[in-house]
């Protein structure tokens, strides 16, 4: 206390000299941390493996480290965290500069954007928001259908029925004529088995495979799809099959292209060796099912039958190897081959179907009756139909309109339909590239 005063008197003195000022500290900028599409694509896959705890069977595929799933399990973000974790991404994403890149990486900040929008769109939805059918078709997977009055489709109808005479609906008088051609379910494994093995090799002769791919393939029921290939990276699949309702011998061709060669088994195959573990473009090790990766994926599986079996080689090959195998009569392959060509031209139909439906302007009862006439399929299949409208809704664009706009795609590209296919297999084109 007492040196206290003196120190205070000898201030009050004049003797205490000013203190000298505290040293200028020089201002640094800001460090400023560069962001880049490597580092935008890593918050990319924990946004998706995040939306996929939200919605069970959104994330469609994932081989990426098994830690980031795992964090992803651990502690989700809401949907309203989930959003503006999107808005974030597309707010860094528009950051990134691209000026001078090579083409790829300005394809892949292109890819990434689309990818974020639709997840940011699925989002939405999932938080309650409504769209037309055509809007969320636009939304997820980047394609608005056309969707044509169900009148539009009856002069198709008028060729099947005069193709396929007889008294009953045609609904029925189809039904009636495909039963000559289930494969008996004791000789399913067999058929199945030599269908996708020539898809295989038809594929393998223009598309390097790796060396270890493979698949295994299982029967099983109460499903709203009639096949699915879960990807479980390392060129491996697990190809599953519904056996719930007849599967025909021309099925085991589709089902082992779509699925299989060179269909989605190939497709995610090839997208993991060339941007995962080529590139290290960790965004491709997840694939989230509402999204424009869906409308390559569907659309090429389906070209991809095309493209294996051209003209009339399909029929061929059911007639000469898996009808003997089913013990089933080919004696009118020809006229099945011809209905088949017609029935393709009503695929689009259950686009205005479903349009109509989900926007509650029809009843279910009526939807299944309108997919009975326009799909010509019976009550039960139509009713599954209906089921898979309701699980997947605008999904359904990505088979027909994908399958035309791929293949529209792939054969301006130039004669050798394999070299496209291929390129846009191991791409990130997008669904508004393939437009013309």
């Amino acid at each position: 206390m007492r040196t206290l005063l003196i120190g205070l008197t000898l201030c009050l003195m004049g003797a205490c000299a000013a203190a000298p000022p505290p040293p200028v500290m020089a201002l640094r900028p800001p460090v400023v941390v560069e962001d880049s599409l490597d580092t935008i694509a890593r918050d990319y896959v924990a946004l998706i493996l995040e939306i996929g705890e939200r919605e069970p069977g959104y994330v469609d595929a994932y081989y990426g480290p098994t830690e980031w799933a795992d964090a992803a399990k651990a502690n989700p973000r809401t949907l309203e965290q989930l959003k503006e974790g999107a808005a974030s991404l597309t707010r860094r994403l528009n950051a990134v500069s691209i000026t001078g890149a090579d083409p790829m990486t300005a394809q892949r900040k292109a890819y990434l954007l689309a990818h974020v929008s639709a997840a940011d769109a699925r989002l939405r939805m999932l938080s309650g928001e409504k769209m037309s059918f055509a809007d969320e078709a636009y939304a997820l997977f980047g394609i608005r259908p056309e969707l044509k009055p169900l009148a539009s489709y009856d002069p198709i109808l008028a060729e099947i029925d005069a193709a396929l005479p007889g008294p009953g609906s045609l609904s029925d008088r189809m039904t009636a004529f495909k039963s000559h051609y289930v494969i008996p379910k004791d000789r399913l494994q067999p058929v199945m088995d030599a269908a996708i093995a020539e898809c295989r090799t038809r594929t393998a002769r223009h598309i390097a495979l790796p060396a270890n791919e493979n698949f295994t393939l299982a029967f099983v029921g109460d499903k709203p799809w009639s096949g699915y290939n879960y990807y479980q990276g390392n060129a491996q699949s697990k190809i599953e099959i519904n056996a719930d309702f007849p599967i025909y011998t021309e099925r085991a061709i589709d089902l082992g292209c779509h699925e299989g060669y060179p269909g989605h088994h190939v497709y995610n195959a090839l997208l993991e060796k060339t941007f995962v573990r080529d590139r290290g473009w960790v965004e491709m090790s997840v694939y989230p099912l509402f999204s424009p990766m869906s409308f390559v994926a569907e659309g090429s599986a389906n070209y991809g039958i095309d493209l294996a079996f051209p003209g009339d080689e399909g029929t061929r090959f059911e007639r000469d190897v898996l009808f003997p195998m089913a013990g089933l009569d080919p004696s009118t392959a020809d006229k099945k081959a011809q209905l088949a060509a017609l029935t393709r031209k009503l695929a689009r139909a259950e686009y205005t179907i479903a349009d109509d439906y989900l926007a509650g302007r029809t009843t279910r009862d009526q939807a299944i009756e309108q997919l009975m006439k326009y799909t010509l399929a019976p009550r039960d299949k139509a009713t599954q139909r209906l089921r898979f409208i309701d699980t997947y809704r605008s999904y359904i664009i990505n088979y027909g309109l994908g399958r035309d706009v791929v293949q529209a795609w792939v054969e301006r590209q130039g004669p050798d339909h394999w070299q496209g296919m291929e390129t846009l297999l191991s791409s990130q084109i997008l669904p508004a590239d393939l437009v013309e």
